[in-house]
């Protein structure tokens, strides 16, 4: 039986994508094995968010190649269809797919024969692309689905809309369909994932608050997260419906990239500083338990001190729960980068962008326990996601604290009602005590 393993870079997105095209293999009777174990097959997912991810990018060919099975090496994802000809340079690569073509691999290659020219098939995202279907799942718990692609807007530090083009959604008949094979393969989780989720149905004559409605009916699933949602996009009306919900959990990822409103503008964000305070008000106005997390960029071209400590001080009275810090990265193509280039925005040092990287980090960390100790002595349901030695489960609550307890008569997939005991130093919650084994429909 011949052999395949995957191995992807970036976002929830290119791993939903990476597992869809797995299960392409399998289908075609390939053994799927880890990443860097021989392979005759290895297929590698890329991003191109970052400089660091196209560096990481290289780095995965190099030790795809390096086990002495001579594979044929297959790259595609963001990367791949920015800087085709880069990889296509890259020693051991044999195929380069673009973003329409990654779904499209096994028409597009007759055997993995490798040839004497790296092949390349990347067309031109400009042109109409088909909304490619996908979900990926983690053990026996969360699945990630995706329910659209691509993004409309331009801002000016993004290579996204180059990479996947415009906007497009899934049918809601085929993401209800995918939801309840998920379910039935029994996951409790699905978190719905996208470029900007919050364009959803646009192109359809549907929006995000209908498709979350017909989610919510979907028998099986015990649990659905929104993965994150532009500040703008997300209605009053799309929070109450969570408020209300069963099944949808109190849990937002909201991007802010910057607490200073004229950053705000150079990076051509499509709301300023107070509509992200008003979301946020909003959200635990509704749900006062609710976990609001945030990105962060630092670093971005003229952010200055000033900037930085609006950004700092905007996010320290602010009652968000979590951060995920960015640092600038040029990227060739973006408005930003020609901005300095052409000497208009002056570029912040290699050695601020990683001092600011770390005063954002430790407030992250401070407002996660902060975050935490709340609910300590409190009630919450937890799923258990996966085990470690010594008999130890971790899982999540419905609003995202991540919890660890004994592993004694638990399973991974599993969930309970627990006591929320400390935070340990490592940052997890220990579990004080087991309330019950609630079922679905008895869920708060």
């Amino acid at each position: 039986m011949p052999r395949a393993s995957f191995h992807t870079l970036g976002c929830k997105l290119n791993f939903s994508e990476t597992a869809t095209i797995a299960r392409e293999f399998a289908a075609r009777n390939f053994e799927i094995v880890p990443f860097g174990q021989p392979a005759d097959v290895v297929v590698i997912n890329t991003c191109t968010v970052t400089e660091r991810a196209e560096q990481k990018c290289r780095s995965a060919v190099r030790r795809g190649t390096r086990t002495g099975s001579n594979p044929f090496v297959v790259v595609t994802g963001c990367y791949a269809q920015l800087r085709p000809d880069d990889i296509a340079a890259i020693p051991g690569v044999d195929l380069v797919l673009g973003i329409r073509e990654k779904f499209e691999l096994f028409e597009l290659v007759d055997s993995f024969v490798h040839k004497e020219a790296t092949q390349v098939e990347v067309s031109c995202i400009d042109e109409a692309v088909d909304f490619g279907p996908a979900y990926s799942a983690s053990e026996r718990t969360r699945a990630f689905l995706k329910i659209q692609d691509g993004c409309d807007y331009t801002c000016s530090f993004c290579t996204i809309p180059m990479a996947r083009g415009r906007s497009r959604s899934a049918q809601p008949d085929e993401i209800v369909r995918q939801a309840m094979e998920i379910a039935d393969e029994g996951f409790r989780e699905i978190v719905l994932s996208g470029v900007n989720v919050g364009l959803y149905g646009q192109e359809l004559g549907s929006n995000l608050l209908d498709l979350l409605r017909r989610l919510d009916a979907v028998e099986g699933v015990d649990r659905f997260r929104i993965s994150s949602i532009e500040p703008n996009l997300l209605t009053n009306d799309v929070i109450d419906f969570v408020a209300a919900s069963a099944r949808f959990v109190p849990h937002f990822h909201v991007p802010l990239q910057s607490g200073s409103d004229d950053v705000l503008a150079g990076m051509r964000r499509r709301y300023r500083r107070e509509v992200y305070r008003h979301r946020v008000d909003y959200i635990l106005e509704r749900m006062p338990d609710a976990c609001i997390g945030a990105d962060v960029i630092v670093g971005f071209p003229g952010e200055s001190e000033d900037h930085f400590l609006e950004t700092v001080n905007f996010l320290d009275d602010l009652p968000v729960a979590y951060l995920h810090v960015f640092t600038y990265s040029g990227r060739p193509g973006t408005v930003a980068l020609d901005r300095i280039t052409e000497g208009a925005w002056a570029a912040v040092s290699d050695q601020e962008r990683s001092r600011r990287n770390r005063v954002l980090r430790r407030l992250s960390t401070r407002k996660r326990r902060a975050f935490y100790e709340r609910f300590a002595g409190r009630r919450r349901v937890v799923l258990w996601e996966s085990g470690h030695d010594g008999g130890t489960l971790d899982g999540f609550t419905d609003n995202y604290i991540r919890v660890r307890g004994a592993g004694q008569d638990r399973e991974v997939g599993s969930m309970e009602e627990v006591v929320l005991g400390g935070v340990a130093a490592d940052g997890i919650m220990d579990v004080d005590e087991v309330v019950s084994l609630p079922m679905m429909e008895e869920l708060p």
